[in-house]
């Protein structure tokens, strides 16, 4: 799956069957894992968002999220989340993707992590930009962990570049 095909999902709480609300954004760790995810719905001038930790999913899937119960939903200060997928202030998408020896493999337009392994982002789908991307379509690098997620960059490690596979072909692979 991708994080991007999340954003939007219904939240249901499964004690009771309510929607709780929709997936606004997703919390990440420098470890490649997904530690939880953010509701829509903050209020203009608060610094709080509201959150539910990864551990509280019971479940998900194409059309909804399943969370343990409205409990698991936590009122968190936009301060003390590190990195996010989509809208933080420090965000994995459009961040920069370079080698260590300085050549730009793209930006990040998607993350890509497996329902059976839980958390853990698998790879990163990189746009070359727009031209680039109707011509030779968008690329997809698995994530290792000599990749650091950097201030301003993803830095990986040189020849990643021969390590670049055609998204359509290597997602299921």
């Amino acid at each position: 799956m991708k994080l991007q095909e999340m954003i939007g999902l219904a939240v249901f709480d499964v004690e009771s069957g309510k929607e709780i609300g929709k997936i606004h954004d997703f919390i990440l760790d420098k470890d490649w894992r997904i530690t939880g995810f953010e509701l829509e719905g903050k209020a203009i001038f608060s610094s709080h968002v509201k959150t539910v930790s990864w551990e509280d999913i019971t479940a998900y899937g194409e059309d909804a999220v399943m969370i343990r119960s409205e409990n698991a939903v936590r009122k968190t200060s936009a301060d003390d989340i590190p990195l996010t997928y989509l809208l933080g202030r420090r965000k994995l998408k459009e961040m920069q993707v370079l080698t260590e020896d300085g050549i730009l493999l793209g930006r990040i337009s998607d993350v890509y992590f497996e329902q059976e392994q839980g958390n853990t982002i698998l790879g990163l789908e990189i746009s070359d930009g727009f031209v680039s991307d109707l011509i030779e379509g968008r690329k997809w690098l698995r994530c290792t962990s000599e990749m650091e997620i950097g201030e301003n960059a993803v830095m990986v490690p040189p020849m990643s570049e021969q390590r670049l596979e055609n998204a359509i072909n290597s997602v299921n692979g």
